[in-house]
Order: C-alpha cells, then sequence, then structure tokens
C-alpha cells in the first residue's frame, strides 16, 4: 500500500482581507475610536440643555427616562463600529467603497443631529427641533442606505446596523412629538 504525500498551501480565504491579525485589530480599534469621537461630540453638545432646555419641554409619553439613552446609544455605537469593521475586512471592491461611503454619510448625520437637536432647540425652541426632524428623517435614510450597501458585502454587518436603524426610527417618533408639543 502507497501513500501520496501532497503538499498543501493555504492562502487566505478570498472573502477576508489577507492584512495581519495587528493590522486588523488596529482598524477595529479606528473605528471604534471614531464612533466614540461622535458619541462624545453629541454628548458635549447636548449636556447643558439636557438639565435646561430638553428637562423643561413636553414630551411624549412613550419618552424613556434620560437614563436609557446612554447604555443603548453606548451599545449601538460598538455594534456600528464592528459592522463597518466586518464590511472593511472584505477585499477592496467597488461594492465596499460604496457600502463605507454609505456608513461616513449616516456617521456624519448622527453627529449632526445632537447639536441640531440640543444645541438648536435651547438657542431658537421648537425652530430647532424641527430642523432636527428633518436632520433625523435624512439619518433614517442614511441608515437604510448602509444597511442595503453592506448587505452587498457583509450580510452580518447589514443586520447589526438593523437595531441601530429601529433606535433612531424611534428617536425620530420622539423628535416629531416634542417638535409638536414645543409648537
Amino acid at each position: 500500500m502507497t501513500t501520496t504525500n501532497r503538499s498543501t498551501t493555504i492562502t487566505p480565504s478570498p472573502t477576508v482581507s489577507a492584512a495581519p491579525r495587528a493590522h486588523q485589530l488596529l482598524a477595529l480599534v479606528g473605528f471604534i475610536a471614531i464612533v466614540a469621537a461622535v458619541a462624545a461630540f453629541g454628548s458635549l453638545t447636548s449636556a447643558g440643555a439636557i438639565s435646561g432646555w430638553y428637562e423643561s419641554t413636553p414630551k411624549p409619553m412613550w419618552n424613556p427616562p434620560n437614563a436609557v439613552f446612554g447604555p443603548v446609544w453606548t451599545v449601538l455605537y460598538l455594534t456600528m463600529a464592528v459592522a463597518a469593521w466586518l464590511v472593511w475586512r472584505r477585499p477592496d471592491s467597488v461594492e465596499r467603497t460604496r457600502a463605507l461611503r454609505a456608513y461616513i454619510v449616516q456617521l456624519a448625520l448622527n453627529a449632526l443631529w445632537s447639536p441640531a437637536f440640543f444645541g438648536l432647540g435651547a438657542l431658537v425652541g421648537s425652530a430647532g427641533v424641527w430642523f432636527a426632524l428633518g436632520v433625523i428623517v435624512a439619518l433614517d435614510f442614511a441608515i437604510l442606505a448602509a444597511i442595503i450597501r453592506f448587505s452587498d458585502v457583509s450580510r452580518v454587518a447589514a443586520w447589526m446596523l438593523i437595531p441601530y436603524w429601529f433606535w433612531a426610527l424611534f428617536a425620530t417618533t420622539l423628535n416629531a412629538a416634542i417638535a409638536v408639543l414645543a409648537r
């Protein structure tokens, strides 16, 4: 009985970047740092208004306690970062580039919403809240576009954005109700 010994070479999977593990870990940290910067910017622009203007503004009955927002956003931002990282790990392609661009657009709108809602709301009242409503509606569509683009590259990453989209839609109802109540 003879056996044949074949030498095999292992090549990286075509569905995942062949970048070294340290490079991939550094990229994940970078994605987390970017969303942390957006979160910090939102916190800085809203901190004064939450205990001032926002506290005295009429809110709908489905408005959760303020203590809910921090933990929810922390989980959502981490999930967003990991989803973007999963897309980034895929081989360079037109689809990947489009997905990451859609991600950047929604992240920019996300960063704009807090100063629009809390900052303008505190400065100009209901007009600022109505402007913020326009921003968050654009954000809702931008998140949906990112989900669709992510699904072209990584279905897991696309699914990871769904809770974020639902939370943004919920936040849209809050923004709309506050705009109506603030008249």
